[in-house]
């Protein structure tokens, strides 16, 4: 019984989901109280004793090979019955886990600040965050809830607006002290890119300047980010002008920390839906979380 699991041990499996959800070495050790040479040790002794390949080393990071997702996929659900298990047997109260995905500005700069909120009101959930930029990659069978951007057709699962797409551009005060400045000023300012960012879905600097009237293409700019949060600390470091979303860059402009140097701003027919995977069923928490997710946008 149990053949296949001769010679593995438990403390392997758990560094191995870790790593899947968490999507990273690090934050797995951190979370494991160890160190990121002693998981990357654990996953090779374990690809090694399975004879396959389980996570794909990336530039950003890594990746679940196939062979890796469909071993998440039920290790993630053996975990969590055994210390489901676990707590029953002790008689240990047990805390809910609910899993969120979302792309990493939304973690950063939404959701996180808000969080707190629900952790007061439901102090035995716990919210485990799983960070892409892939939007369909993300609803995996473990994701409980999903918040998305796009234009609310998602291939799976179903979808609920939660708000638009709104953007206005944002620096430091420091690089526009004279404010409003006309939108021809955008012409001699530098620019903050996201790499990538013409073969996206959202707003680029071409499509600000569309919408701003301006006939000249944006400069290329000398700064390029492939992570949103590192080119907004660009800008309050005033390196330069970023395309900010409201909603994410809200508090920071609140805050001082960056100003809108034009006035007005620009929309789209996309934005942000929270998303509930297909699953056989809804657990109350869900609902619950999707019900505070609307309240919170309620509040902005």
């Amino acid at each position: 019984m149990f053949d296949h699991l001769a010679g593995l041990s438990l403390e392997s499996l758990r560094v191995f989901e870790a790593a899947a959800r968490l999507r990273g070495f690090t934050p797995a050790a951190l979370e494991l109280g160890t160190t990121q040479p002693a998981v990357s040790q654990q996953i090779k002794r374990l690809e090694l004793q399975l004879a396959t390949r389980l996570f794909d080393r990336i530039y950003r990071g890594i990746e679940l090979t196939q062979a890796g997702q469909t071993l998440f996929e039920q290790v993630h659900g053996a975990l969590q019955a055994m210390d489901a298990g676990v707590a029953d047997a002790t008689g240990r109260t047990q805390h809910e886990v609910l899993q969120v995905a979302t792309d990493f500005a939304f973690a950063a700069f939404w959701l996180m600040p808000r969080l707190q909120r629900f952790r007061e009101a439901y102090p035995q959930v716990d919210v485990s965050l799983v960070t892409g930029e892939r939007s369909q990659a993300m609803l995996r069978p473990d994701i409980d809830v999903a918040v998305l951007f796009g234009d609310g057709r998602f291939q799976h699962g179903e979808s609920r607006w939660l708000f638009d797409e709104e953007v206005f551009p944002v620096c430091s005060p420091a690089l526009a002290p004279d404010r409003p400045l006309a939108a021809e000023a955008l012409q001699r300012l530098p620019l903050l890119h996201l790499r990538g960012e013409q073969t996206s879905r959202w707003f680029d600097w071409n499509g600000v300047f569309r919408g701003l009237g301006l006939v000249s293409p944006p400069p290329p700019g000398q700064l390029r980010f492939d992570n949103y949060t590192l080119l907004i600390q660009a800008a309050i470091a005033g390196q330069g002008v970023a395309i900010g979303w409201r909603h994410l860059v809200d508090g920071l402009v609140e805050q001082g920390l960056l100003c809108r140097p034009l006035h007005g701003s620009l929309r789209s027919a996309r934005g942000y839906y929270v998303v509930l995977p297909p699953r056989k069923r809804r657990g109350a928490l869900i609902g619950r979380f999707v019900e505070w997710l609307e309240q919170e946008r309620g509040g902005l």
